[in-house]
């Protein structure tokens, strides 16, 4: 596991993905994205091994010393990334593309 260069505390940690065991994370306090490391999937909470999760951890001596799933947020986060993309997608009313 990749040492995770990050003070002692409290951190939301966002999931990127899950692939031979390794699990790509980043790192959030105050909703500002702060770090990112390379964790070992089984140190993660196992409901919370997927694409997009949303953990709730605490980092001590450079590695995760507690973790917990949040499906609540990682549900609101996954809705609020398709309202945007949807808003996004559509074409503005009036507007005529050839």
């Amino acid at each position: 596991m990749t040492q995770i260069d990050l003070p002692d505390g409290g951190y939301t940690a966002v999931v990127d993905a899950i692939e031979d065991g390794l699990a790509p994370v980043f790192f959030e306090r105050d909703g500002d994205e702060v770090g990112n490391a390379v964790v070992d999937a089984d140190r993660l909470p196992e409901a919370g091994r997927h694409a997009d999760a949303i953990l709730d951890v605490e980092i001590e001596d450079g590695s995760i010393a507690a973790a917990s799933y949040d499906p609540e947020r990682t549900s609101a986060r996954s809705d609020a990334a398709q309202d945007r993309f949807d808003r996004l997608s559509s074409r503005p009313p009036g507007e005529d593309r050839e």
